[in-house]
């Protein structure tokens, strides 16, 4: 009998969501980076555990926001967990019982009543092992967790056990999305996202939060090559000279690292263009919340 349900992952930002999403589908759908907040939509991954089709939402990090931008991706990552059938709270084993998801464990309390909340400590690699026991004791203490999950999702370690768990709860129903679907981002915005990772691993301090890239054209050619273009949007004039770098090397270490990402997620030649250009005015541009998956109303103080 065929099952499928919406699983959100949510957590502080740097938790390790958009890896253990990945760990789950079998393929990178969402940006990883070692730099916090690099997820902004809510993005879904597919998997298959035996009959049950599960379809995960990687939501945006759980933090005190302070721009517009920050309290949509906020709003999203509580709108994500509120239309879920389950909801696995990540937590970073070495930081504990932090503030922050002491925070998430009351919205939970407050918000969360009907669906099962499971709980996965991640980087596990990190710590002890009694240290574990006394952390799953504290935070167990802290909120009625279903289960209790000790997990490496940069390693795979302990994914296939809470895959399987999860498999076993979602409800009865139809598969939502076809077999071989492994998200349910359009390609031009799965290919946005792998240049803004290249983007956001390879620049420092603000700027990377402070850029988008778009997907401004795909051909697919008779060679079954594809031509991509792309723009990358930064706010100041002065930011598309850090993007460029020195005759142009950053821009073409990017493009060509996004390229050859490309390549392997679509297993064929890809050819791939990116200019860069000011919109000083897109944090706040409704359409570009609509685009990243964003209610933009969510912004608003």
């Amino acid at each position: 009998m065929k099952k499928a349900g919406f699983i959100a992952l949510i957590g502080e930002p740097n938790a390790g969501k958009s890896t253990l999403l990945n760990q789950m589908v079998g393929a990178k759908v969402s940006i990883v980076t070692h730099k916090v907040q690099t997820t902004r939509a809510r993005i879904r991954g597919v998997a298959i555990e035996g009959e049950s089709q599960l379809v995960f939402v990687d939501t945006p990090g759980v933090f005190k926001p302070r721009r517009r931008l920050d309290r949509a991706m906020v709003a999203a990552a509580w709108s994500g967990a509120a239309d879920a059938d389950i909801i696995v709270l990540l937590i970073e084993a070495h930081r504990g019982l932090s503030e922050g998801v002491k925070a998430i464990i009351e919205q939970l309390k407050a918000t969360i009543r009907d669906r099962p909340v499971i709980l996965a400590i991640n980087k596990i690699d990190r710590v002890k092992s009694e240290f574990l026991l006394n952390l799953t004791q504290k935070m167990n203490e802290q909120f009625s967790f279903e289960h209790t999950f000790m997990i490496s999702a940069e390693h795979g370690h302990g994914v296939t056990d809470l895959r399987k768990s999860l498999a076993a709860k979602v409800p009865i129903h139809p598969w939502l999305y076809p077999e071989d679907q492994i998200a349910d981002l359009p390609l031009r915005m799965i290919a946005a996202e792998m240049t803004r990772e290249k983007l956001t691993l390879r620049l420092h301090q603000e700027l990377p939060y402070q850029l988008t890239v778009e997907t401004d054209s795909w051909e697919e050619r008779k060679d079954g090559s594809a031509r991509i273009e792309q723009v990358i949007y930064v706010v100041r004039d002065g930011h598309k000279g850090i993007v460029l770098g020195n005759k142009g090397e950053t821009i073409k270490a990017i493009s060509k690292a996004a390229r050859q990402e490309l390549e392997t997620f679509l297993g064929r030649k890809v050819h791939l263009f990116c200019q860069i250009k000011v919109r000083e005015k897109w944090l706040e541009d409704a359409q570009r919340y609509s685009e990243m998956g964003l209610n933009f109303k969510d912004g608003n103080t």
